[in-house]
Protein backbone atom coordinates (compact mmCIF):
# COMPACT_ATOMS: atom_id res chain seq x y z
CA UNK A 1 0.00 0.00 0.00
CA UNK A 2 1.39 3.37 -0.79
CA UNK A 3 1.65 5.74 1.61
CA UNK A 4 0.41 9.49 1.50
CA UNK A 5 2.43 12.03 2.97
CA UNK A 6 0.86 13.50 6.33
CA UNK A 7 -0.98 10.49 6.87
CA UNK A 8 0.02 8.11 9.36
CA UNK A 9 -0.07 4.66 8.84
CA UNK A 10 -0.11 2.10 12.14
CA UNK A 11 2.09 -0.78 11.57
CA UNK A 12 0.11 -3.74 11.89
CA UNK A 13 0.71 -6.08 15.03
CA UNK A 14 1.88 -9.27 15.08
CA UNK A 15 0.50 -11.66 17.58
CA UNK A 16 2.70 -15.13 18.24
CA UNK A 17 1.30 -17.78 19.87
CA UNK A 18 2.00 -21.59 20.92
CA UNK A 19 1.42 -24.60 18.73
CA UNK A 20 0.58 -27.26 20.56
CA UNK A 21 1.24 -31.11 19.75
CA UNK A 22 3.48 -33.32 20.58
CA UNK A 23 6.89 -34.35 20.07
CA UNK A 24 7.95 -36.02 16.80
CA UNK A 25 9.36 -39.10 16.46
CA UNK A 26 13.11 -40.15 16.62
CA UNK A 27 14.46 -41.47 13.02
CA UNK A 28 16.77 -44.18 13.06
CA UNK A 29 19.94 -42.17 12.79
CA UNK A 30 19.54 -41.08 16.59
CA UNK A 31 21.08 -43.63 18.74
CA UNK A 32 21.77 -43.77 22.21
CA UNK A 33 24.93 -44.72 24.39
CA UNK A 34 24.77 -44.86 28.62
CA UNK A 35 21.64 -41.86 28.41
CA UNK A 36 23.05 -39.61 26.50
CA UNK A 37 21.61 -39.20 23.06
CA UNK A 38 23.84 -38.83 19.82
CA UNK A 39 22.86 -37.86 16.23
CA UNK A 40 24.31 -39.34 13.81
CA UNK A 41 23.65 -37.19 10.46
CA UNK A 42 21.37 -39.05 7.90
CA UNK A 43 20.29 -37.88 4.11
CA UNK A 44 16.80 -38.03 5.40
CA UNK A 45 17.09 -36.33 8.81
CA UNK A 46 17.69 -32.14 9.10
CA UNK A 47 17.30 -31.49 12.88
CA UNK A 48 17.13 -33.44 16.59
CA UNK A 49 14.02 -35.57 17.34
CA UNK A 50 13.92 -37.53 20.67
CA UNK A 51 11.33 -38.94 22.58
CA UNK A 52 11.77 -40.08 26.08
CA UNK A 53 11.87 -43.46 24.87
CA UNK A 54 14.92 -43.13 23.30
CA UNK A 55 16.64 -42.45 26.72
CA UNK A 56 18.71 -45.73 28.48
CA UNK A 57 16.35 -46.56 31.22
CA UNK A 58 18.99 -48.52 33.18
CA UNK A 59 20.85 -44.95 34.55
CA UNK A 60 17.29 -43.93 35.83
CA UNK A 61 16.76 -46.87 37.94
CA UNK A 62 20.20 -46.52 39.61
CA UNK A 63 19.23 -42.71 40.74
CA UNK A 64 16.04 -44.09 41.62
CA UNK A 65 16.61 -45.26 45.48
CA UNK A 66 19.07 -42.19 46.33
CA UNK A 67 16.53 -39.26 47.57
CA UNK A 68 17.90 -36.65 45.14
CA UNK A 69 16.79 -33.30 47.78
CA UNK A 70 18.81 -35.21 50.64
CA UNK A 71 21.44 -35.94 48.05
CA UNK A 72 21.72 -32.18 46.52
CA UNK A 73 21.14 -31.13 50.25
CA UNK A 74 24.30 -32.80 51.97
CA UNK A 75 26.20 -31.47 48.72
CA UNK A 76 25.12 -27.86 49.70
CA UNK A 77 25.93 -28.04 53.21
CA UNK A 78 29.31 -29.67 52.25
CA UNK A 79 30.29 -26.96 49.87
CA UNK A 80 28.74 -24.06 52.28
CA UNK A 81 31.48 -22.28 53.86
CA UNK A 82 28.88 -21.27 56.82
CA UNK A 83 31.50 -18.86 58.40
CA UNK A 84 31.49 -16.36 56.69
CA UNK A 85 27.81 -16.13 56.06
CA UNK A 86 27.72 -15.89 59.82
CA UNK A 87 30.61 -13.16 60.12
CA UNK A 88 28.45 -11.08 57.48
CA UNK A 89 25.10 -11.68 59.00
CA UNK A 90 26.96 -10.24 62.56
CA UNK A 91 28.44 -7.10 60.87
CA UNK A 92 25.30 -6.86 59.14
CA UNK A 93 23.26 -7.54 62.49
CA UNK A 94 26.01 -4.77 64.17
CA UNK A 95 26.03 -2.58 61.40
CA UNK A 96 22.47 -2.15 61.72
CA UNK A 97 22.24 -1.78 65.53
CA UNK A 98 24.66 1.29 64.76
CA UNK A 99 22.87 2.76 62.55
CA UNK A 100 19.36 2.45 64.70
CA UNK A 101 21.77 4.07 67.52
CA UNK A 102 22.28 6.90 65.05
CA UNK A 103 18.75 7.30 63.79
CA UNK A 104 17.57 7.49 67.87
CA UNK A 105 20.43 9.87 68.14
CA UNK A 106 19.40 12.18 65.89
CA UNK A 107 15.38 11.94 66.73
CA UNK A 108 17.19 13.48 70.51
CA UNK A 109 18.84 15.67 68.79
CA UNK A 110 15.92 17.37 66.53
CA UNK A 111 13.47 17.01 69.23
CA UNK A 112 16.55 19.07 71.44
CA UNK A 113 16.78 21.64 68.22
CA UNK A 114 13.13 22.24 68.16
CA UNK A 115 12.62 22.67 71.77
CA UNK A 116 15.72 25.45 71.54
CA UNK A 117 14.19 26.87 68.67
CA UNK A 118 10.53 27.35 70.53
CA UNK A 119 12.59 28.52 73.25
CA UNK A 120 14.38 30.97 71.04
CA UNK A 121 11.30 32.21 69.16
CA UNK A 122 9.46 32.95 72.68
CA UNK A 123 12.61 35.09 74.00
CA UNK A 124 12.67 37.38 70.06
CA UNK A 125 9.07 37.56 70.65
CA UNK A 126 9.33 38.73 74.23
CA UNK A 127 12.25 41.37 72.82
CA UNK A 128 10.05 42.47 70.30
CA UNK A 129 7.41 43.31 72.73
CA UNK A 130 9.70 45.00 74.98
CA UNK A 131 11.57 47.05 71.81
CA UNK A 132 7.73 48.15 70.95
CA UNK A 133 6.65 49.39 74.26
CA UNK A 134 9.66 50.89 74.63
CA UNK A 135 9.85 52.66 70.91
CA UNK A 136 6.51 53.45 72.61
CA UNK A 137 7.73 55.25 75.83
CA UNK A 138 10.63 56.77 73.81
CA UNK A 139 7.68 58.14 71.58
CA UNK A 140 5.64 59.43 74.36
CA UNK A 141 8.72 61.16 76.09
CA UNK A 142 9.84 63.09 72.88
CA UNK A 143 6.50 64.13 72.44
CA UNK A 144 6.17 65.67 76.50
CA UNK A 145 10.14 67.00 75.92
CA UNK A 146 8.88 69.11 72.62
CA UNK A 147 6.04 70.50 74.02
CA UNK A 148 7.95 71.45 77.40
CA UNK A 149 10.60 72.92 75.14
CA UNK A 150 7.27 74.95 73.27
CA UNK A 151 6.05 76.09 76.07
CA UNK A 152 9.12 77.23 77.68
CA UNK A 153 10.09 78.84 74.51
CA UNK A 154 6.26 81.04 74.82
CA UNK A 155 6.81 82.13 78.66
CA UNK A 156 10.60 82.78 78.38
CA UNK A 157 12.01 83.43 75.12
CA UNK A 158 15.32 86.00 75.72
CA UNK A 159 16.53 82.89 78.56
CA UNK A 160 15.43 79.98 76.35
CA UNK A 161 17.51 81.80 73.35
CA UNK A 162 20.37 81.76 76.17
CA UNK A 163 20.39 78.66 77.27
CA UNK A 164 20.03 77.33 73.63
CA UNK A 165 23.19 78.96 72.93
CA UNK A 166 24.95 77.42 75.89
CA UNK A 167 23.31 74.03 75.64
CA UNK A 168 22.61 73.09 71.78
CA UNK A 169 20.13 70.36 70.72
CA UNK A 170 21.55 67.27 70.19
CA UNK A 171 21.18 66.32 66.37
CA UNK A 172 18.38 63.90 65.17
CA UNK A 173 19.41 60.61 64.18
Amino acid sequence: MPHKPGYYYPHPQQHYGRVSGSPPEAPDSVTTSGGVPSYEPSATSSSYEGSASDYDSSSAGAAAGVDLLDYMGDRLNGSLDSTHLDRGLAKQAQTSGELNAKHRELLELQALAQRRLAGARMNFADGMKAAKEVQKDLQWTQKRVDSLNDRAARKHPEQFKTAQGRFPAPVDY
